[in-house]
């Protein structure tokens, strides 16, 4: 089933095929693709490929959408990938149901349409080098020049890429070219190669071919095979639209899509390209590419991320014609919307500090009701144990607390959710380093619950786990993953890498969550009171020893930093 695409907001490209409709330029039809390299893991950026190419078959009566592998480079794909792409767009919540295609599909079929571009006069086998090939191609600044083999006839040029399928040549010995103009000043149309030799065996046609066809060759006519409207990329490839549009009007094609082209998702404080995140995988900067640091839909959905939050923040964005910055706080902000509404809450101590309650039997425990959700009564409740010794964050003690600090302190009364007002008696320290490890207190047992029959307030409410109930848990603390709001632009001699943000995971080990929370099943998503949104660990967590990432703070705490440092 598709996902939820129910009154989305207009675009131009909508605007574009609204018209199109209208005036019948398609026959009425609508028929979109996404078209993947699997050479690598889907990110944030493809997820609004996937939402607007998807969301528009949708809502169109009819309206259909394929995904379609586009595997023409063996060298760099793998069966991995096709699979990781094919979960993380079933995940999204979209179906092609048996629109499942691949370039490959079509490798016979592509060939002889170089063949007739080549019987036309529009195509020929070019053996210059690669080196020769950049100098005759000219810059932007002059014209190229034509390849001493550019005018081989017919006959030559056949039996040369006949000769290139059967395998007689090595690779880089010859490239066919498509014979457009080496003056015209678009680059991509300087005879740009079309097939190339690699003796590369494909995971889906084994060593049957050692010819390959490029990507504008393979791309738009991958298309038209398949019957597509409307061609929807971004902004890098409006200039290879002539290409795509030239390539289809030589040939005798019974569809010509139209190509649109929209801007790219640029977000902050992110890395948005496969390559680079695979030089962060494949340099050991990451545990690989569902790191719950990456940007890939894979890590974010390890983190914690949910299929809603990242449509809704693709629709949020909107579709533009030109490039822009989005705030990575925009993407942290729908997360944060969603998870508000659907994850029950828990109790949870990240850095713990001993409480002990003098007053409190000792060989005595309750268990004390506690709602999943404050606002949703219908996800009903759970019991926490209450025993004499706790555990509370260390940030909620300080021992002489500043005007505004309104946590525990000594001779101070404070709130412990759920459950009694405490008032700090006493204070245990180290006698080496002077530490604060032990902090005594006295409870009122008429505040069961959390209120006081007499009307008396406090200032503050503090989480808390039983210490002998509490399970101990790693809890991964994961923050940006860059500390440049541009890391992909550099500066000076600098690379991405170097922006690389040493704090974007903290891995603490001596966590103590409530008992009923050791056993959820990964991918449990849930909020642990006054800290944040956090999820069961997909991968690492297990029965008896859990593993809790945390997907996003409470609050925008980037947002006061940035204020600070400008």
């Amino acid at each position: 089933m598709n996902a939820d695409t129910t009154s989305p907001p207009s675009n131009f490209i909508k605007t574009i095929i609204a018209e199109d409709l209208k005036s019948n330029k398609h026959n009425g039809r609508v028929a979109t693709r996404f078209p993947p390299e699997p050479n690598g893991y889907l990110h944030i950026g493809h997820a609004k490929s996937i939402c607007l190419n998807f969301g528009i078959a949708a809502e169109n009566k009819d309206g259909t959408c394929c995904l379609r592998f586009d595997d023409t480079n063996p060298s760099k794909e793998e069966v991995e990938y096709m699979e990781a792409i094919k979960h993380d767009v079933r995940w999204l919540g979209f179906d092609w149901a048996d629109r499942l295609h691949h370039a490959s599909d079509y490798f016979e079929q592509l060939y002889q349409y170089a063949a007739e571009l080549i019987k036309n006069g529009k195509a020929y086998v070019c053996s210059l080098s690669p080196e020769e090939t950049r100098e005759y191609r000219g810059t932007l600044q002059e014209s190229g020049k034509d390849s001493p083999y550019r005018n081989r006839s017919v006959e030559e040029n056949l039996d040369l890429f006949e000769r290139m399928r059967k395998g007689e040549f090595e690779e880089g010995a010859h490239v066919l070219r498509a014979k457009i103009d080496m003056a015209s000043p678009n680059m991509n149309m300087r005879d740009p190669a079309i097939y190339r030799i690699k003796h590369v065996e494909h995971n889906r046609t084994g060593d049957i071919w050692c010819i390959y066809p490029m990507y504008d060759f393979a791309h738009c006519l991958s298309d038209s095979i398949e019957g597509i409207t409307h061609s929807i990329c971004t902004l890098e490839f409006e200039d290879h639209r002539p290409l795509y549009d030239w390539i289809l009007d030589q040939l005798d094609v019974d569809c010509h899509p139209q190509q649109i082209e929209f801007a790219r998702l640029n977000l902050s404080y992110t890395i948005m390209s496969k390559r680079k995140l695979q030089v962060l995988v494949e340099n050991d900067h990451v545990e690989g590419w569902d790191d719950p640091r990456m940007s890939t839909l894979a890590g974010m959905r390890r983190r914690g991320y949910t299929p809603d939050s990242i449509r809704n923040f693709c629709e949020r964005i909107g579709v533009a014609k030109r490039d822009s910055m989005v705030d990575i706080a925009l993407l942290e902000y729908s997360i944060r919307e969603d998870l508000n509404e659907k994850a029950p809450r828990h109790m949870g101590v990240l850095r713990p500090l001993r409480v002990v309650i003098d007053n409190y039997p000792e060989n005595q425990a309750e268990d004390l009701e506690a709602p999943f959700h404050p606002n949703n009564p219908d996800m009903g409740s759970h019991k926490i144990p209450f025993s004499r010794i706790l555990y509370i964050e260390k940030d909620d003690f300080m021992e002489d607390p500043p005007k505004k600090f309104f946590r525990l302190a000594p001779g101070r009364e404070v709130r412990l959710r759920y459950a009694y007002f405490i008032t700090c008696r006493q204070v245990v320290k180290d006698e080496k380093t002077g530490e604060v490890i032990e902090v005594h207190c006295t409870y009122d047992p008429l505040t069961r619950g959390g209120d006081s029959p007499d009307g008396r307030k406090v200032k503050a409410t503090l989480h808390w786990v039983s210490a002998a109930h509490a399970v101990t848990a790693e809890v991964r603390l994961y923050d940006r993953q860059f500390n440049k709001e541009s890391p992909e632009e550099g500066e000076g001699s600098s690379t991405f890498t170097d922006f690389l943000n040493p704090d974007s995971l903290e891995t603490l080990t001596d966590c103590k969550i409530e008992p009923g929370l050791a056993g959820a099943d990964p991918g449990y998503r849930f909020q642990f009171e006054r800290l944040g949104y956090f999820c069961m660990d997909s991968i690492d967590s297990a029965a008896g020893r859990p593993v809790i990432n945390r997907t996003v703070t409470l609050r925008d705490s980037w947002a006061k930093i940035a204020k600070k440092r400008k």
